[in-house]
């Protein structure tokens, strides 16, 4: 009976270690994964348009309009990251980033409609004994970029409404 005492006092216990673990493990996997995005009601190619206006200031290593895959190479930003953390007294040595954008074909109902995502990879490094960590992204970058594909891909369509009532203009006054 003592040995069934011990494991009915064990298994609660062991039971909450497991669950807390499991949460952390679970929370860690929902903040990674967490990335900006947002569904345009535009096709594919215009989308892929804007993508490519939006990113002319950055250096670009790989796009593939096929795979809908756009990425950056390693940029650095050491002043940004040591600004940003100007209130503490840990400022990094060196950091750099590189974006992932991947632009996906979907529908709602019968309309085309296209989901950017974009991913944000930062690396600070705070001396050379400690090498390359991984940072989390503030998400500030690609909420900008996202503001900027809304903006564009707006005007694209502004002109595109211009550009249809101009056509039909000179058809009635042929």
């Amino acid at each position: 009976m003592g040995v069934m005492k011990k494991i009915a006092l064990f298994l609660p216990l062991l039971l909450i270690l497991a669950s807390c673990a499991s949460y952390e493990h679970f929370r860690y996997i929902t903040e990674e994964y967490e990335m900006p995005s947002k569904i345009f009601i535009v096709t594919y190619d215009q989308a892929w348009g804007a993508v490519l206006e939006s990113m002319k200031k950055y250096d670009i290593d790989t796009k593939n309009q096929e795979a809908g895959v756009l990425k950056t190479r390693w940029m650095d930003n050491t002043n940004e990251v040591n600004f940003a953390n100007s209130s503490s007294d840990t400022s990094v040595k060196a950091a750099k980033f590189k974006l992932v954008i991947n632009v996906t074909k979907g529908f709602r109902n019968t309309r085309e409609v296209t989901k950017i995502t974009i991913y944000k990879r930062q690396l600070v490094e705070q001396d050379m004994l400690q090498g390359w960590k991984e940072l989390r992204s503030d998400g500030i970058e690609e909420k900008v970029i996202l503001h900027r594909l809304e903006v564009i891909l707006k005007m694209d369509q502004k002109f595109r409404r211009l550009e249809e009532l101009k056509a039909k203009e000179e058809i009635q006054n042929f």
